[in-house]
Protein backbone atom coordinates (compact mmCIF):
# COMPACT_ATOMS: atom_id res chain seq x y z
CA UNK A 1 0.00 0.00 0.00
CA UNK A 2 1.25 3.46 -1.19
CA UNK A 3 -1.20 5.56 0.92
CA UNK A 4 0.62 6.49 3.91
CA UNK A 5 -0.53 9.64 4.55
CA UNK A 6 -4.25 10.55 4.34
CA UNK A 7 -5.97 13.63 2.95
CA UNK A 8 -9.37 14.93 3.65
CA UNK A 9 -11.82 16.49 1.08
CA UNK A 10 -11.08 19.65 3.00
CA UNK A 11 -7.17 19.57 2.72
CA UNK A 12 -7.17 18.89 -0.79
CA UNK A 13 -9.65 21.26 -2.03
CA UNK A 14 -7.48 24.14 -0.21
CA UNK A 15 -4.60 22.63 -1.32
CA UNK A 16 -6.00 22.99 -5.28
CA UNK A 17 -7.02 26.09 -4.94
CA UNK A 18 -2.95 26.79 -5.22
CA UNK A 19 -3.70 25.94 -9.06
CA UNK A 20 -5.43 26.80 -12.05
CA UNK A 21 -6.58 22.68 -12.37
CA UNK A 22 -10.18 23.55 -12.31
CA UNK A 23 -12.82 21.45 -10.74
CA UNK A 24 -11.95 18.58 -8.99
CA UNK A 25 -13.77 15.39 -10.68
CA UNK A 26 -12.21 12.33 -9.12
CA UNK A 27 -9.52 11.32 -6.59
CA UNK A 28 -8.29 8.34 -5.21
CA UNK A 29 -5.09 6.51 -3.29
CA UNK A 30 -3.17 4.34 -5.82
CA UNK A 31 -1.33 1.17 -3.97
CA UNK A 32 1.61 0.48 -6.15
CA UNK A 33 5.15 1.68 -4.64
CA UNK A 34 6.80 1.75 -1.01
CA UNK A 35 7.77 5.16 -0.70
CA UNK A 36 5.68 7.75 -1.31
CA UNK A 37 1.65 8.64 -0.65
CA UNK A 38 0.61 8.72 -4.39
CA UNK A 39 -2.89 9.87 -5.48
CA UNK A 40 -4.82 9.67 -8.78
CA UNK A 41 -6.28 13.15 -9.37
CA UNK A 42 -8.85 14.06 -11.88
CA UNK A 43 -9.75 17.44 -12.01
CA UNK A 44 -11.54 19.72 -15.32
CA UNK A 45 -7.92 19.97 -16.87
CA UNK A 46 -7.44 16.22 -17.03
CA UNK A 47 -5.61 13.70 -14.76
CA UNK A 48 -2.72 14.08 -12.27
CA UNK A 49 -0.85 12.37 -10.14
CA UNK A 50 -0.35 13.97 -6.36
CA UNK A 51 2.31 12.52 -4.71
CA UNK A 52 2.86 13.58 -1.03
CA UNK A 53 6.70 12.75 0.11
CA UNK A 54 7.42 10.69 3.17
CA UNK A 55 9.89 10.58 6.08
CA UNK A 56 12.36 8.53 3.92
CA UNK A 57 12.60 11.54 1.05
CA UNK A 58 14.66 14.64 2.19
CA UNK A 59 12.91 17.51 1.39
CA UNK A 60 15.79 19.34 1.02
CA UNK A 61 16.53 17.00 -2.58
CA UNK A 62 12.99 17.41 -3.83
CA UNK A 63 14.26 20.62 -6.46
CA UNK A 64 16.66 18.33 -8.03
CA UNK A 65 14.15 15.47 -8.57
CA UNK A 66 11.52 17.70 -9.47
CA UNK A 67 13.96 20.10 -11.93
CA UNK A 68 15.05 17.28 -13.73
CA UNK A 69 11.78 15.35 -13.94
CA UNK A 70 11.03 19.06 -15.57
CA UNK A 71 14.35 19.29 -17.94
CA UNK A 72 14.11 15.96 -19.35
CA UNK A 73 9.86 16.13 -20.23
CA UNK A 74 11.11 19.22 -21.87
CA UNK A 75 13.63 17.45 -24.11
CA UNK A 76 11.09 15.13 -24.98
CA UNK A 77 11.81 12.82 -22.39
CA UNK A 78 8.69 10.54 -21.64
CA UNK A 79 8.60 11.38 -17.67
CA UNK A 80 6.06 13.37 -15.33
CA UNK A 81 5.82 16.90 -15.61
CA UNK A 82 5.58 18.65 -12.17
CA UNK A 83 3.09 21.52 -12.52
CA UNK A 84 3.25 24.60 -11.12
CA UNK A 85 1.04 26.47 -9.34
CA UNK A 86 -0.25 30.24 -9.01
CA UNK A 87 2.86 31.22 -7.65
CA UNK A 88 4.91 29.73 -10.47
CA UNK A 89 6.65 26.45 -7.79
CA UNK A 90 6.17 23.25 -8.09
CA UNK A 91 6.61 21.91 -4.19
CA UNK A 92 4.59 23.02 -1.89
CA UNK A 93 2.78 21.13 1.49
CA UNK A 94 -0.17 18.99 2.18
CA UNK A 95 -1.06 17.47 5.16
CA UNK A 96 2.15 17.91 6.88
CA UNK A 97 4.21 16.52 4.15
CA UNK A 98 5.83 18.02 1.25
CA UNK A 99 3.47 17.70 -2.02
CA UNK A 100 3.36 18.10 -5.82
CA UNK A 101 1.10 17.51 -8.66
CA UNK A 102 2.69 15.73 -11.85
CA UNK A 103 1.02 15.18 -15.26
CA UNK A 104 -0.26 11.85 -16.20
CA UNK A 105 1.14 9.02 -18.10
CA UNK A 106 -0.87 6.49 -19.81
CA UNK A 107 0.66 3.10 -20.00
CA UNK A 108 0.85 -0.03 -18.28
CA UNK A 109 4.29 -1.65 -17.08
CA UNK A 110 4.64 -5.77 -18.05
CA UNK A 111 4.34 -7.77 -15.26
CA UNK A 112 5.80 -10.47 -17.58
CA UNK A 113 9.04 -8.81 -19.09
CA UNK A 114 9.55 -10.38 -22.97
CA UNK A 115 12.48 -9.93 -24.98
CA UNK A 116 10.50 -7.09 -27.44
CA UNK A 117 9.92 -4.61 -24.36
CA UNK A 118 14.12 -4.50 -24.17
CA UNK A 119 14.98 -2.73 -27.38
CA UNK A 120 12.37 -0.19 -26.30
CA UNK A 121 13.99 0.62 -23.02
CA UNK A 122 17.04 0.85 -24.31
CA UNK A 123 16.87 3.43 -26.51
CA UNK A 124 14.57 5.09 -23.77
CA UNK A 125 17.59 5.03 -21.46
CA UNK A 126 19.65 6.36 -23.92
CA UNK A 127 17.24 9.56 -24.98
CA UNK A 128 16.99 9.66 -20.87
CA UNK A 129 20.86 10.07 -20.70
CA UNK A 130 21.31 12.28 -23.80
CA UNK A 131 18.25 14.81 -22.54
CA UNK A 132 20.22 15.23 -19.24
CA UNK A 133 23.56 16.23 -20.69
CA UNK A 134 23.10 19.78 -19.74
CA UNK A 135 21.02 19.50 -16.39
CA UNK A 136 23.35 21.86 -14.32
CA UNK A 137 22.16 20.34 -11.03
CA UNK A 138 24.16 17.96 -9.39
CA UNK A 139 23.26 14.88 -6.84
CA UNK A 140 25.39 12.55 -5.49
CA UNK A 141 24.24 8.32 -5.66
CA UNK A 142 23.56 7.75 -1.47
CA UNK A 143 23.66 4.57 -2.26
CA UNK A 144 26.43 3.97 -4.92
CA UNK A 145 29.85 2.14 -3.75
CA UNK A 146 30.70 4.87 -0.78
CA UNK A 147 27.47 3.95 0.92
CA UNK A 148 27.29 -0.49 0.84
CA UNK A 149 30.23 -0.64 3.14
CA UNK A 150 27.73 0.81 5.76
CA UNK A 151 24.29 -0.89 4.63
CA UNK A 152 26.72 -3.76 4.86
CA UNK A 153 27.78 -3.23 8.48
CA UNK A 154 23.82 -2.44 9.81
CA UNK A 155 22.91 -6.25 8.19
CA UNK A 156 25.60 -7.60 10.44
CA UNK A 157 23.67 -8.63 13.09
CA UNK A 158 20.76 -10.44 11.46
CA UNK A 159 22.58 -11.15 8.29
CA UNK A 160 23.08 -14.76 8.92
CA UNK A 161 19.58 -15.26 9.96
CA UNK A 162 18.53 -14.88 6.40
CA UNK A 163 21.36 -17.36 5.32
CA UNK A 164 24.07 -19.03 7.03
CA UNK A 165 27.39 -17.39 5.87
CA UNK A 166 25.93 -14.33 4.22
CA UNK A 167 27.46 -11.95 5.81
CA UNK A 168 31.06 -13.49 5.31
CA UNK A 169 29.99 -14.04 1.79
CA UNK A 170 29.05 -10.27 0.52
CA UNK A 171 32.13 -8.98 2.94
CA UNK A 172 34.05 -11.14 0.19
CA UNK A 173 31.98 -9.68 -3.20
CA UNK A 174 32.05 -6.28 -1.43
CA UNK A 175 36.12 -6.08 -1.18
CA UNK A 176 36.16 -7.29 -4.90
CA UNK A 177 33.97 -4.95 -6.37
CA UNK A 178 35.48 -1.57 -4.82
CA UNK A 179 38.91 -3.15 -6.02
CA UNK A 180 37.86 -3.05 -8.95
CA UNK A 181 35.34 -0.31 -9.50
CA UNK A 182 36.38 2.22 -12.31
CA UNK A 183 37.43 5.91 -11.10
CA UNK A 184 35.03 8.31 -11.80
CA UNK A 185 36.71 9.99 -14.14
CA UNK A 186 37.41 7.06 -15.96
CA UNK A 187 33.86 6.97 -17.63
CA UNK A 188 31.28 8.90 -18.36
CA UNK A 189 29.03 10.31 -15.71
CA UNK A 190 25.87 12.54 -15.82
CA UNK A 191 22.22 12.38 -14.74
CA UNK A 192 20.83 8.83 -14.33
CA UNK A 193 17.65 7.43 -13.16
CA UNK A 194 19.33 4.44 -10.63
CA UNK A 195 15.80 2.58 -10.49
CA UNK A 196 14.55 1.65 -13.80
CA UNK A 197 12.90 -1.45 -12.80
CA UNK A 198 9.92 -2.89 -14.63
CA UNK A 199 7.49 -1.21 -12.60
CA UNK A 200 9.15 2.22 -13.11
CA UNK A 201 8.18 2.09 -17.17
CA UNK A 202 5.18 2.54 -19.29
CA UNK A 203 4.44 0.44 -22.24
CA UNK A 204 1.77 1.26 -24.85
CA UNK A 205 1.66 -0.73 -28.04
CA UNK A 206 2.63 0.91 -31.68
CA UNK A 207 0.45 0.45 -34.97
CA UNK A 208 1.76 -3.41 -35.04
CA UNK A 209 1.13 -4.23 -31.79
CA UNK A 210 4.63 -3.69 -30.59
CA UNK A 211 5.69 -2.32 -27.05
CA UNK A 212 6.65 1.62 -27.61
CA UNK A 213 8.11 2.88 -24.02
CA UNK A 214 5.59 5.55 -23.42
CA UNK A 215 6.26 6.72 -19.42
CA UNK A 216 9.44 6.58 -17.02
CA UNK A 217 8.37 7.42 -13.20
CA UNK A 218 9.68 7.04 -9.99
CA UNK A 219 12.69 9.30 -10.41
CA UNK A 220 13.10 9.56 -6.68
CA UNK A 221 16.57 7.54 -6.49
CA UNK A 222 17.98 9.72 -9.48
CA UNK A 223 21.22 11.27 -8.99
CA UNK A 224 24.74 12.20 -10.60
CA UNK A 225 26.60 8.71 -11.56
CA UNK A 226 28.28 6.65 -14.21
CA UNK A 227 25.74 5.99 -17.22
CA UNK A 228 27.46 2.87 -17.59
CA UNK A 229 25.63 1.90 -14.14
CA UNK A 230 22.68 2.85 -14.90
CA UNK A 231 22.45 0.25 -17.90
CA UNK A 232 23.85 -2.28 -15.13
CA UNK A 233 21.00 -2.02 -12.96
CA UNK A 234 18.54 -2.89 -16.19
CA UNK A 235 20.96 -5.63 -16.98
CA UNK A 236 20.12 -6.62 -13.31
CA UNK A 237 16.05 -5.47 -13.02
CA UNK A 238 15.52 -6.65 -16.75
CA UNK A 239 17.39 -9.47 -18.25
CA UNK A 240 16.98 -12.24 -15.67
CA UNK A 241 14.66 -15.56 -16.32
CA UNK A 242 12.16 -16.38 -13.20
CA UNK A 243 14.10 -19.47 -12.46
CA UNK A 244 17.40 -17.23 -12.09
CA UNK A 245 18.71 -17.34 -15.43
CA UNK A 246 20.54 -14.93 -17.10
CA UNK A 247 18.61 -14.04 -20.42
CA UNK A 248 21.53 -12.70 -22.84
CA UNK A 249 19.23 -12.09 -25.76
CA UNK A 250 17.02 -9.85 -23.82
CA UNK A 251 20.11 -8.29 -23.12
CA UNK A 252 21.66 -7.72 -26.60
CA UNK A 253 18.73 -6.22 -27.05
CA UNK A 254 18.85 -3.83 -24.76
CA UNK A 255 22.15 -3.27 -25.13
CA UNK A 256 22.15 -2.81 -29.17
CA UNK A 257 19.01 -0.04 -28.87
CA UNK A 258 21.13 1.83 -26.40
CA UNK A 259 24.10 1.75 -28.49
CA UNK A 260 22.30 2.98 -31.30
CA UNK A 261 21.38 6.06 -29.91
CA UNK A 262 24.37 6.41 -27.09
CA UNK A 263 27.10 4.57 -28.31
CA UNK A 264 28.70 3.04 -25.15
CA UNK A 265 32.92 3.49 -24.62
CA UNK A 266 35.34 0.66 -25.39
CA UNK A 267 35.95 1.33 -21.02
CA UNK A 268 32.46 1.49 -20.58
CA UNK A 269 31.61 -2.14 -22.42
CA UNK A 270 34.55 -3.73 -20.12
CA UNK A 271 33.66 -2.52 -16.85
CA UNK A 272 29.99 -3.44 -17.70
CA UNK A 273 30.76 -6.97 -15.10
CA UNK A 274 32.02 -4.56 -12.35
CA UNK A 275 28.97 -2.64 -12.85
CA UNK A 276 26.51 -5.52 -12.56
CA UNK A 277 28.15 -6.82 -9.39
CA UNK A 278 27.67 -3.12 -8.06
CA UNK A 279 24.20 -2.74 -9.02
CA UNK A 280 23.18 -6.21 -7.79
CA UNK A 281 25.13 -5.45 -4.11
CA UNK A 282 23.59 -2.34 -3.47
CA UNK A 283 19.98 -3.83 -4.49
CA UNK A 284 20.96 -6.82 -1.59
CA UNK A 285 22.11 -4.42 0.73
CA UNK A 286 18.86 -2.54 0.82
CA UNK A 287 16.89 -5.39 0.55
CA UNK A 288 18.67 -7.32 3.04
CA UNK A 289 18.87 -3.98 5.51
CA UNK A 290 14.95 -3.22 5.35
CA UNK A 291 14.54 -7.28 5.85
CA UNK A 292 16.38 -7.35 8.98
CA UNK A 293 15.11 -4.05 10.23
CA UNK A 294 11.46 -4.50 9.66
CA UNK A 295 9.38 -5.46 13.12
CA UNK A 296 7.29 -8.73 12.77
CA UNK A 297 4.33 -7.95 11.99
CA UNK A 298 4.66 -4.66 9.66
CA UNK A 299 2.68 -4.29 7.16
CA UNK A 300 4.91 -4.19 4.45
CA UNK A 301 6.03 -5.97 1.95
CA UNK A 302 9.51 -7.08 2.56
CA UNK A 303 11.68 -8.23 -0.75
CA UNK A 304 13.55 -11.54 -1.20
CA UNK A 305 17.49 -10.02 -0.42
CA UNK A 306 18.40 -13.74 -1.87
CA UNK A 307 17.29 -12.83 -5.37
CA UNK A 308 20.11 -10.41 -5.84
CA UNK A 309 23.07 -12.91 -4.41
CA UNK A 310 22.13 -14.91 -7.11
CA UNK A 311 22.31 -11.94 -9.57
CA UNK A 312 25.73 -11.54 -8.06
CA UNK A 313 27.25 -14.67 -8.40
CA UNK A 314 25.92 -14.93 -11.29
CA UNK A 315 28.01 -11.85 -12.30
CA UNK A 316 30.96 -12.65 -10.52
CA UNK A 317 31.36 -15.45 -12.45
CA UNK A 318 30.98 -13.65 -15.96
CA UNK A 319 34.67 -13.49 -17.88
CA UNK A 320 33.75 -10.42 -19.88
CA UNK A 321 31.21 -8.53 -21.47
CA UNK A 322 30.36 -10.78 -23.79
CA UNK A 323 28.77 -13.04 -21.46
CA UNK A 324 26.32 -10.04 -20.49
CA UNK A 325 25.55 -9.51 -24.16
CA UNK A 326 28.05 -6.93 -25.23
Amino acid sequence: MAVYTEVSDEALRAFLAEYELGDLLAFRGIAEGVENSNYALRTAKGDFILTLYEKRVDPKELPYFLGLMDYLAFRGVPCPTPVEGRDGETLRSLCGRPAAICTFLEGVWPRRVRPEHLAPLGAALAKLHAAGAGFPEFRPNALGPKGWAPLLDGCRAGGDEVAPGLIAELDMHLAAILAAWPPASALPDGQIHADLFPDNVFFLPDAAGRPQVSGLIDFYFACTDLLAYDVAVCLNAWCFEPDGSFNVTKARALIGAYTAVRPLWPAERAALPVLCRGAAIRFLLTRLYDWTHTPPGALVTRKDPLEYLRKLRFFARATGPGDLGA
